[in-house]
């Protein structure tokens, strides 16, 4: 494992190696050198990508013994020596990002002795776990103060291969799991921690980390962050969705957080009085509907919550009423049955003897049940087996 070429040298962008054989997995072609610069998904880390003389690599993985290069070219005239080329952006990138959690994890450690768990680069995030149910903001901005001073610091990134035996000689920040081919990434008088994955050479490649966003997860706690040139990625994702918001608003993008909070205000207030008017023209709706024993009536396009609603008002208006309402929406119907105080006939007559003619579902009590279906009957015949129910 020492001679291979991504550990030998981390920032080797093309190399020259032998084919030791071709093979296939289900839709997906397989190249075996005797040497590579591609590293392997593995610890966290996501696979590279490239070429392989003129085809493209998509996925390298790590089967018992061999690397294995996968593409979905035709393998039938490649031999012998080849020349690779990575993906140099997605390579450094992922050493950035790796490299970052370094750092990011060893501030915890320093400043709080918060272990991580767990770590995860994705194609935008990376994310460590932490083991603490608990985190303050003033711990993350504290956290993410001494990881960019390391960064700025421009420290060595320096890997060592050693033996179990050699393990003690270091303060290393978790255990090591493996016996052999043991390799250790260290920044001096920083952070000595066994890895697999590929790291720039010094701190100061990693450009910056800026801690995004946290959530709890379970008893642990999940901190998102970025680094190097995703930096910038997410700052002008979160200026183009600042500026935007500050021009819907008419504000000034330092303005923006506060001319959002009145426009919030203001919407909550519309809402509540738009609410309230709705109300009241169902009130005055049912005034109508409630002179009858039997209210029964049909709407187009008439949400279920509505439909409920209306019920209750007719019912409250006339305890001895029975409501029956229909809608008829654009992909389905929908019903509402409800009976006033005086009434005693279950409700769930209805929906029980209606159901079954439109393959619906529903649900509901005595006093009140909704339901819905498909619109294989006509909103009038739903209305009069609804009215054949009670009778």
């Amino acid at each position: 494992m020492k001679e291979l070429f991504y550990y030998e040298d981390a920032m080797i962008k093309e190399f020259t190696a032998e084919i030791v054989k071709t093979g296939s997995e289900e839709t997906r072609n397989f190249i075996v050198l005797n040497n590579t610069a591609f590293y392997p998904t593995g610890g966290g880390q996501p696979h590279d990508t490239g070429w392989i003389n003129d085809l493209e690599i998509i996925d390298v993985e790590k089967v018992d013994d061999e690397i294995r290069h996968y593409t979905v070219g035709n393998l039938s005239n490649i031999s012998g020596e080849i020349k690779g080329k990575l993906n140099w952006g997605r390579r450094f990138d992922h050493m950035q990002q790796h490299a970052g959690q370094h750092i990011l994890t060893a501030a915890f450690v320093e400043l709080f002795d918060f272990a991580t768990v767990s770590f995860h680069l994705g194609t935008e995030l990376v994310t460590i776990d932490l083991n603490v149910s608990e985190i303050s903001d003033d711990q993350l901005a504290a956290a993410e103060k001494r990881a960019n001073e390391i960064i700025l610091e421009n420290r060595p990134i320096e890997t060592k291969w050693v033996t179990k035996d050699e393990l003690a000689q270091y303060n290393l920040r978790k255990v090591v799991k493996v016996d052999e081919d043991i390799r250790l990434v260290i920044i001096p008088d920083y952070d000595y921690n066994g890895c697999g994955g590929t790291h720039p050479t010094s701190t100061g490649q990693v450009g910056l980390l800026k801690i995004l966003a946290t959530e709890k997860m379970k008893q642990q706690i999940r901190v998102h962050f970025v680094c190097g040139n995703r930096v910038l990625q997410q700052l002008a994702m979160r200026k183009n969705v600042l500026s935007d918001v500050a021009r819907q608003l008419s504000a000034p993008e330092e303005d923006a957080s506060e001319a959002l909070r009145k426009f919030v205000k203001t919407a909550k207030s519309t809402e509540k009085s738009l609410a309230e008017a709705q109300d009241a023209l169902l009130e005055f709706e049912a005034q109508a509907l409630a002179k009858e024993k039997i209210a029964a009536a049909m709407f187009e396009n008439r949400s279920i919550q509505s439909l409920q609603k209306l019920a209750r008002f007719i019912t409250q208006q006339n305890e001895d009423a029975i409501a029956l309402l229909v809608a008829n929406n654009e992909d389905k119907l929908q019903f509402v049955a409800a009976r006033g105080s005086q009434q005693t006939q279950s409700m769930k007559e209805i929906s029980a003897a209606v159901l079954p003619l439109m393959n619906g579902k529903g649900g509901g009590n005595d006093a009140l049940v909704q339901g819905g279906g498909e619109k294989i009957i006509s909103a009038q015949a739903l209305l009069d087996a609804m009215k054949k129910a009670i009778q």
